[in-house]
């Protein structure tokens, strides 16, 4: 995982007022809301003999371990032990680590590294999501690492052979660029798909001209993603790592052509059933994939369509500090 990034981890909907047990970015967590609405975040063990906190209950503005009854506030700290009664110190021990999360956009994100009292950096979203859309979400967990999930949302090249029965009609197999730019931590790139006559060959990405009136899709560092289909209309995901292994994709339906209160969510529920239909033709794939983790460099053969993977993949080792940026 890239360290010191804000990462969309769920939903704000799914905290309500029980215990929410979670795993992600290979952590076990707890999240609940206090009295007041407030999300807290911590390890999901208990200190003492390391029962699941997720299973206990909420007291006033705390977490009740369910099984000898210590209490937990919001930054991790035991401050109750039942069994040494209400009067007595707790040990500056006991406790349990804290992580610091936030909600926007109806999502909540974790704050994954260090914090050093410093002010974290803001929230990162697509800018051009953040009001006026009207969406939907559905998700689903995948057996793959984030990494592999994102990459093919990257992916230009698979549309006519994945998809052939839905997004990729057409037979469109020559990928020319495709165009890709780096705004700090968000990636834009240029689709420009068309059929092969036997004749055309694929334009480098410097041949494109007027390549921003071009469809285009974004990824945002470290798991934010969104097909600009037009200007009323985005399909976004993020995907939130569970392990090594597992990642849970959050896929959501934006528009904004029906505003009405009654049709514009039917839109929305319809739209989603026919994204699903696209996640699950490339779930199909995606999963047969080795390794399930991509990295810089893992023995691949890679071609000039497959740049904007490339991209990605530069600026993750770069933000891990494995190799700079070429």
């Amino acid at each position: 995982m890239i360290k010191n990034q804000w990462y969309a981890i769920m939903e704000s909907k799914e905290v309500k007022s029980r215990p929410v047990g979670v795993t992600r970015l290979n952590e076990k967590l707890v999240l609940w809301r206090d009295s007041n609405g407030v999300l807290s975040c911590i390890f999901d063990q208990c200190c003492h003999r390391g029962a699941s906190l997720s299973l206990g209950c909420i007291k006033g503005d705390e977490i009740e371990c369910p099984f000898h009854g210590f209490t937990y506030d919001g930054l991790g700290k035991v401050k109750t032990i039942p069994a040494n009664g209400r009067a007595a110190v707790v040990p500056d021990r006991f406790k349990v680590n804290a992580y610091s999360v936030k909600e926007a956009y109806g999502l909540i994100w974790l704050w994954y590294g260090e914090t050093n009292e410093k002010p974290l950096p803001e929230i990162p979203f697509f800018e051009d999501l953040k009001e006026g859309f009207m969406y939907g979400t559905f998700a689903e967990v995948w057996n793959v690492h984030y990494t592999r999930a994102i990459e093919n949302q990257l992916d230009v090249v698979h549309l006519p052979f994945v998809h052939d029965t839905t997004i990729g009609k057409g037979n469109r197999t020559i990928v020319h660029g495709p165009v890709v730019e780096w705004d700090g931590d968000l990636m834009t790139f240029y689709v420009d798909n068309s059929v092969d006559d036997g004749k055309t060959v694929p334009l480098k990405p410097n041949e494109i001209k007027d390549y921003k009136q071009l469809f285009s899709l974004q990824y945002h560092v470290p798991n934010l993603w969104q097909n600009r289909i037009s200007s009323k209309v985005r399909v976004f995901a993020a995907f939130a790592p569970i392990d090594e292994t597992h990642t849970k994709i959050y896929l959501r339906f934006y528009q904004k052509f029906i505003p009405l209160p009654m049709v514009g969510p039917l839109i929305v529920r319809i739209s989603n059933i026919f994204n699903r239909i696209i996640l699950h033709q490339d779930r199909r794939v995606v999963l047969t994939q080795l390794p399930r983790k991509s990295e810089l460099v893992m023995g691949e053969n890679l071609i000039q369509g497959d740049l904007p993977i490339i991209e990605f993949r530069k600026k993750r080792a770069a933000l891990k500090g494995e190799r700079p940026i070429e």
